[in-house]
């Protein structure tokens, strides 16, 4: 036995009593098996992983129950002894890459340094093989790509290299915390196939973390499922996905979206996020979120992107041929009708995060059209028509956690775009409609109070939502809204924007990696790879017969559930 918790207890205390974060809480991993350890946010699976680690954050602690690694009970060893077990014994690949990645190392001395310490290679050889673990998890230009900073890779490229980081010092049980939640099909194929690799040809025993049922129905031999801090369903994958006995964990499949065919809605669990209250529909003739900027476009059309280009520089040098330019938008072109949800799916890298943040100019593109509503965004950006055309344009990113300001209310933070647009007469107005918004969201207007750190990510994308509706948009740039999120609230977050949709007459431009997702919400799909769109089809025309090898290719990787879903008549 690699791995045995028995009976294991987490307590936290708070000045409101003690939260109980896993109750005798047993588990087993033996050498060259994959644990699945599945469920929503708050249900405990991140705190095992690390009571295991011996990384819980303060309060928290172990109250009860034995941890025993390789036949040692681990719980409470000293941190000296501690240190030697982690990295070199037991790797872990925490959630978010952004946070465990130093801002200010380049990915290149983050790697060496893990390694030296854990294998006591020299620098020359620790480079080599930072190389090669950088090439093992898909990144390419790996040699150069050493002298980067964390912030010029994309989401799901941090990711790769925390990754590697926990494989560098070949431990014999890892604990993977998401470790696939900001990786497109192609990418997260190829993790999965590298840890299942390991598994096996090393005996390593791996847990993975996970909300994704695809990701546990394709790596995992045996699956524990969590709620509210307890194992309540444990067996094999055909077990527990194919013929669940639980009602948390049939809920957790029945949110899965499904890849065979587009639904009006999905499937949700509402009591899962914690008090989310139902849509209420406006009348939008007399709401203020009805009376949005009377903008048409001439042609139809919403957004017009033509031969759009930006490139990133990745190295300098005073000769051009000397410079390494990474073209992350090559010669881009596409149009959104109004009122359609447009998808861009490719590959992390492939260039959709870029292409979205040309569109709301966070970034200034080098060369092409960008055209709002008729309105030319490029040419001459301080007329008021231009204004106007960018107030009709907001953005939900990807990450609930990071694009939301820690130290403002949450009535500050929705309130901000009325302020800077000029669209309340007074602060009285502004607070009624920011109670009106954060209501109709489901989140209710007593929130706005209290700060982000005080809700779910769900929640937290649900004040995203508010704050991006208070400028009253005509279009919406989603952003990957839902990937850091569990299947069950992503289903609450994708219906809520379908109705904000229905009722308000949106626009949408939905980028994701997650192509059941991109199935069940999209009305045309572009296919983008490597800063080029390959493909652009209708919904049910590209999943039925794709044109491009490419897209045919991503739609191979892409994880199948249907035989875990109840058919629909």
């Amino acid at each position: 036995m690699l791995l045995e918790i028995k009976g294991l207890d987490v307590d936290f205390p708070t000045r409101r009593g003690t939260v109980k974060a896993a109750r005798a809480v047993s588990l087993t991993v033996e050498p060259g098996e994959v644990l699945g350890l599945v469920g929503e946010s708050g249900a405990g699976k991140s705190t095992i992983g690390n009571a295991i680690m011996g990384l819980l954050e303060k309060p928290g602690r172990v109250t009860a129950g034995e941890i025993v690694f390789q036949g040692q009970d681990i719980r409470g060893l000293p941190e000296d002894q501690m240190k030697k077990i982690r990295g070199d014994k037991i790797g872990m690949i925490f959630q978010d890459p952004q946070t465990s990645l130093n801002p200010l190392l380049t990915i290149g001395e983050q790697l060496v340094e893990t390694i030296q310490k854990s294998l006591g290679l020299r620098e020359k050889e620790a480079e080599v093989r930072a190389v090669e673990l950088l090439e093992s998890v898909g990144i390419t230009h790996a040699q150069t790509r050493l002298k980067a900073y964390p912030h010029q890779f994309s989401g799901g490229m941090r990711q790769r290299v925390v990754i590697a980081l926990a494989l560098a010092g070949d431990p014999d049980l890892i604990i993977a915390d998401e470790p696939t939640t900001a990786l497109d099909v192609s990418i997260q194929a190829q993790i999965l196939d590298l840890i299942k690799g390991l598994c096996r040809s090393r005996n390593l025993g791996v847990i993975i973390v996970t909300h994704d049922i695809g990701v546990i129905a394709n790596i995992a031999d045996r699956v524990a499922v969590m709620f509210r801090g307890e194992v309540v369903e444990t067996g094999t994958v055909g077990q527990v996905l194919g013929a669940p006995k639980h009602e948390y964990t049939k809920s957790l499949i029945a949110a899965v979206p499904r890849a065979d065919r587009k639904l009006d809605r999905f499937t949700s669990v509402d009591y899962i996020e914690g008090g989310a209250k139902p849509f209420q529909r406006i009348d939008v003739q007399t709401h203020w979120l009805g009376q949005a900027q009377d903008l048409k476009s001439p042609e139809g059309t919403a957004i017009n992107v033509r031969n759009l280009e930006l490139g990133f520089t990745l190295k300098k040098a005073i000769r051009r041929k000397n410079r390494v330019i990474l073209k992350a938008v090559d010669d881009v072109s596409f149009d959104i009708r109004e009122g359609e949800t447009f998808g861009l799916v490719g590959e992390s890298g492939s260039g959709k995060s870029t292409v979205a943040r040309c569109i709301v100019r966070l970034y200034a593109p080098d060369g092409g059209v960008i055209r709002v509503m008729g309105r030319d965004l490029l040419t001459d950006p301080r007329a008021p028509e231009t204004r106007a055309a960018k107030r009709s344009l907001q953005m939900i990113f990807q990450d609930p956690y990071s694009s939301l300001n820690g130290r403002m209310r949450v009535m500050d933070i929705v309130a901000e775009p009325m302020r800077s647009f000029g669209l309340t007469s007074g602060e009285r107005e502004t607070r009624k409609i920011v109670g009106d918004l954060l209501d109709h969201v489901g989140l209710g207007a007593e929130v706005a109070l209290r700060y982000p750190h005080e809700f779910s990510g769900g929640q937290r994308q649900r004040i995203s939502i508010a704050r991006a509706l208070a400028s009253r948009p005509r279009i919406l740039i989603c952003d990957e809204p839902t990937s850091a999120l569990d299947v069950s609230v992503q289903a609450t977050i994708l219906n809520l924007l379908k109705d904000l949709q229905d009722e308000l007459g949106l626009t949408m431009l939905f980028i994701s990696h997650d192509l059941p997702v991109i199935r069940q919400m999209c009305d045309r799909i572009a296919v983008m790879k490597d800063g080029r769109i390959c493909e652009v089809s209708e919904n049910e025309a590209l999943f039925s017969n794709p044109s491009h090898p490419y897209t045919k290719h991503l739609l191979d990787l892409m994880p199948r559930m249907d035989l875990l879903q109840p058919a629909v008549a």
